[in-house]
């Protein structure tokens, strides 16, 4: 045999070798059993986000995916779960505001550690929430609306007590210096109607909760609580606009799976969950319930999560507001 053709051929064949290695190293995790999705919200826009996603997810993988809803202790209960399952990339959480960053503060004996015991793959969606009143309140825009505040015998509604809706409207009384009466209800659906019927005056609600009453004439929006004003309502101005400069509190949703995960199953879930977001029939879903599509790396969603704990803390200490 010809040496130098003998030497070309041992290096093609190490070339190769070298190539066909490379994606066995480099290979996908794969799911190796049912993915659960665990929902920690009955009845919820959460719960809406998982079952558009699901069935993508198992296409991608290749591997069964339901939803699960365990809810309850406003999200911590199904948040638990997460957090205490086997890293292994066959449990995934869609967590919120409430769970990952206000019940940190709000809660004084937390089960779970919202930011050791539950790795971040993705902010999904992200919406502001809306300052909505009853078409009785005799105010036309928001500067009435803090006027009539003030001479006192205003209530609003909230979807529960320690929830984003209270908060926020606990925020904005305490920089406008104004008192409401607080009325706490068990989900958006029975604080919304009361809302309409008149039986309370005010509400910061999630867009999702109001547009479609809005647009019917049954409710009007006066102000929102985003870094700019609202798409689907631009006419709406924000609360930064209005004279409360860093007055910004938007209602979040995003996946996670238990702490410790693997960085290969987490970049895995990343991708494909970013991919599903982002592909045009699941944005305009997303898009009709009043969300905005983030989709964003898991290092983005841990940072937004580290900047929304201490926000929503100032808020509850201040307040002195004990969960229920």
């Amino acid at each position: 045999m010809n040496r130098s053709l003998s030497r070309r051929s041992l290096l093609a064949l190490a070339i190769a070798a070298t190539v066909i290695g490379k994606p066995a190293l480099a290979q996908e995790w794969q799911p190796t059993k049912t993915v659960r999705i665990v929902v920690p919200i009955v009845g919820s826009t959460n719960d809406v986000l998982a079952r558009l996603v699901a069935p993508e997810l198992q296409k991608a993988l290749g591997q069964a995916v339901i939803v699960e809803n365990k809810g309850g202790a406003g999200g911590t209960i199904g948040a638990n779960e997460v957090a205490k399952a086997p890293p292994d990339g066959h449990t995934l959480l869609v967590g919120f505001n409430g769970p990952l960053a206000i019940n940190p503060t709000l809660m004084p004996k937390m089960p779970y550690d919202a930011v050791k015991d539950l790795a971040p793959i993705t902010l999904a969606v992200m919406a502001p929430q809306l300052l909505a009143l009853n078409p009785q309140v005799p105010a036309k825009d928001f500067k009435e609306f803090v006027a009539l505040a003030k001479k006192g015998k205003l209530s609003y509604a909230s979807v529960s007590t320690g929830s984003a809706s209270h908060l926020t409207m606990e925020m904005f009384k305490s920089a406008a210096g104004i008192d409401i009466t607080h009325v706490p209800y068990k989900g958006a659906g029975p604080a919304v109607v009361d809302l309409l019927g008149g039986q309370v005056d005010a509400a910061f609600l999630v867009p999702g909760n109001i547009t479609q009453f809005v647009k019917e004439g049954k409710a009007k929006v006066i102000a929102s609580t985003g870094l700019q004003r609202f798409s689907s309502m631009p006419q709406v101005p924000t609360m930064i606009e209005l004279g409360f400069p860093g007055f910004v509190a938007v209602s979040w949703i995003g996946f996670l799976a238990p702490g410790k995960t693997p960085q290969p199953i987490i970049d895995r879930y990343n991708k494909e969950i970013v991919a599903i977001l982002r592909k045009p029939e699941i944005t305009r879903e997303l898009e009709k319930m009043d969300f905005e599509v983030v989709a964003g790396t898991p290092d983005q969603f841990a940072k937004w999560i580290g900047t929304e704990i201490p926000r929503w803390g100032q808020v509850i200490r201040a307040n002195n507001i004990k969960a229920e």
